[in-house]
């Protein structure tokens, strides 16, 4: 915060996703000390979480992001703020197909075969949180193997949860094994209590959002109107060059080189890849910290092939209104496709009269193994290319601990904000 009185200080935002938006809202509550400016390479606000609109259907789908945890406090009232309520839903999921199936509301076979690993695992979680300052460090497939489980029941039973609680996907082995403990013992961010015969036997109490692109065109016009921000979109940033001379210390130019502006601090609500590509000259924490947070690029394909669902996954729409599946490749692979039925998901498709689907395919260096050529191309609705950042156990152990030493970089003028840079 600046002294009263002072001169106010020139701000530039890279990016307008959850992060970018929520730090120009949050400046525009001191328009007496700053004045902001958001730069997107993008035509709207919302980075990967948006929403589509379905004109054939006389409805939309949110795309990217469905829903959360009841403890993604800071979000909830965010939209709050701008009049916009999440609905609350019972989450039910479906993991596995046949004989290696299982779910959150009817005992399985699965379950049965597992029994004593089940009873094993809650014991073993137990200690992995007493001693978190150790196992922060080492992902779960080493836990799994240090503690003598099989391959096939953290494959078709743990990194399936993983993989559900922190959008982990073919990550999820790979996720510190004290992180996964909060799916159950965190009484703050806790989705299941632990069942000794099933260890997941209960619908978790989730939220599902509003649509996300008009929370985020309300969340820009309500900094908008505080008069100090302004948002600049189809304006990429080219480069980054920060000195400590007197007067303004940073200096920004879009891709082109035909825009110059100078600020007194910058932003980073980009990803880590373009925040290090735009800065010139990064300190060596900043290449460190940014250099280690690892991309995949996976694709989303929004449809309604109840056929494709039916032969890759335990469906059964009639006797249950799951939300989220998991197919797997097979019981000796983590690796694995996720999918939503946006119908039983999303409250404005409450009574939807067609099953609407969104199947996620990860990772594009494993298409080989992708099963999205089984989807009717006359049935998809829509196709989404993303970048998402891997958590996995390096990701903990490097990148966040540094994030607090980058803050301030570049003599006092750079600051880092995003989902990498906190989990």
């Amino acid at each position: 915060m600046n002294p009263p009185g002072s001169a106010k200080k020139r701000v530039c935002i890279v990016g307008s996703g959850a992060a970018g938006l929520s730090a120009a809202w949050s400046f525009s509550r001191h328009p007496d000390q700053f004045d902001v400016e958001v730069w997107d390479k993008l035509e709207q606000a919302g980075g990967v979480a948006t929403s589509i609109d379905l004109k054939d259907y006389g409805t939309y789908i949110n795309d990217g992001v469905q829903g959360g945890s009841p403890v993604y406090r800071n979000t909830i009232q965010m939209m709050d703020q701008v009049g916009m309520k999440c609905a609350p839903i019972q989450m039910k999921f479906s993991f596995g197909q046949y004989e290696n199936a299982w779910n959150n509301t009817h005992k399985t076979e699965l379950q049965e075969r597992f029994a004593d690993e089940i009873a094993k695992f809650e014991k073993v979680i137990k200690i992995v949180d007493k001693m978190m300052f150790i196992f922060a460090f080492v992902p779960i497939w080493v836990v799994m193997k240090m503690f003598r489980f099989s391959d096939e029941f953290a494959n078709l039973m743990v990194y399936p949860l993983v993989a559900l609680f922190f959008g982990t996907g073919n990550q999820s082995e790979r996720v510190s094994a004290a992180i996964v403990t909060q799916i159950w013992l965190n009484p703050e961010a806790r989705m299941f209590n632990y069942d000794k015969e099933r260890m997941v036997a209960e619908a978790a109490d989730m939220i599902a959002f509003p649509k996300l692109g008009e929370f985020y065109t309300r969340l820009q016009h309500q900094a908008e109107e505080a008069g100090n921000v302004k948002f600049f979109f189809n304006r990429p940033v080219g480069r980054i060059y920060r000195d400590n001379t007197k007067g303004r210390k940073v200096t920004v130019f879009n891709q082109e080189g035909d825009i110059r502006e100078s600020y007194d601090y910058i932003v980073m609500a980009c990803d880590a890849e373009t925040a290090l590509k735009i800065l010139d000259k990064p300190s060596f924490l900043e290449r460190t910290a940014l250099g280690n947070v690892e991309y995949y690029n996976d694709i989303s394909i929004t449809h309604e092939d109840e056929d494709y669902m039916n032969r890759h996954n335990d469906l059964q729409l009639k006797e249950r209104n799951d939300q989220y599946f998991i197919h797997q490749y097979s019981p000796e692979s983590s690796l694995m496709e996720m999918s939503f039925n946006l119908t039983n998901y999303q409250p404005q498709l409450k009574g939807f009269q067609k099953n609407i689907f969104q199947t996620i395919f990860l990772n594009d260096k494993m298409m080989d193994k992708w099963t999205i050529d089984d989807i009717d191309k006359d049935k998809i609705i829509a196709e989404k290319w993303w970048r998402q950042f891997s958590h996995a156990w390096k990701h903990f152990l490097i990148t966040v601990p540094l994030i607090r030493f980058i803050q301030g970089s570049g003599y006092g003028t750079t600051y880092y904000c995003g989902a990498y840079t906190i989990a």
